[in-house]
């Protein structure tokens, strides 16, 4: 078979594995990622395989430059992409993106074992912690409530039944009362 006729076998085939599987993606019919952990997993990481002209009889080229990566340390990447090039040279001739994945999955506590997630965030949390004093104190004359005195402590309190609401109609316009003020329009 020619390289072009293994390459639509084992993209019909990775289809059919995968199909509903969200950490699989096909990014085009030569270029595929999978995420290897869960989503919210500190050790999760996303492997990038492109096939090249002639593979399976070449090697894949295999990269874990995703963003999703980016916290993981570049000798930690370097140290899971050689254990999967050896991984390849073990596979060159067959089709390898399903065991490449299923290797990275089997091996992933051991491919991460000396990973340390790097907090690209310090820099951000350092800003938001010096602006946050500055802002502290205007908040506090906000927060205050005013205080009442007892007699509009009581007057509150007559207004309201026992449970704290005002009576139904407590705003209410008296029409008689209101119009008698403003005059009708027989008196212009």
């Amino acid at each position: 078979m020619s390289a072009n006729e293994d390459q639509e076998m084992e993209l019909e085939a990775l289809r059919s594995i995968y199909e509903g599987d969200e950490s699989f993606r096909e990014l085009s019919p030569v270029s595929f990622q999978y995420r290897i952990g869960e989503n919210g997993d500190p050790k999760a990481f996303l492997i990038e395989i492109s096939w090249t002209e002639t593979y399976p009889q070449t090697p894949p080229i295999l990269s874990m430059n995703a963003f999703f990566n980016n916290t993981i340390s570049s000798a930690v990447k370097q140290s899971i992409l050689a254990k999967l090039q050896e991984a390849v040279e073990a596979n060159l001739g067959t089709a390898m993106t399903y065991t490449l994945f299923e290797y990275a999955k089997d091996n992933k506590e051991q491919f991460m074992e000396n990973h340390n997630p790097i907090n690209s965030a310090t820099s951000i949390s350092n800003i938001i912690s010096i602006e946050t004093p500055n802002t502290a104190p205007s908040s506090k004359k906000k927060d205050k409530k005013e205080q009442l005195s007892k007699a509009q402590k009581r007057k509150l309190a007559d207004k309201t039944d026992h449970k704290g609401e005002l009576p139904r109609g407590w705003n209410w316009v008296d029409v008689v009362k209101h119009l008698s003020k403003t005059g009708s329009k027989d008196d212009e």
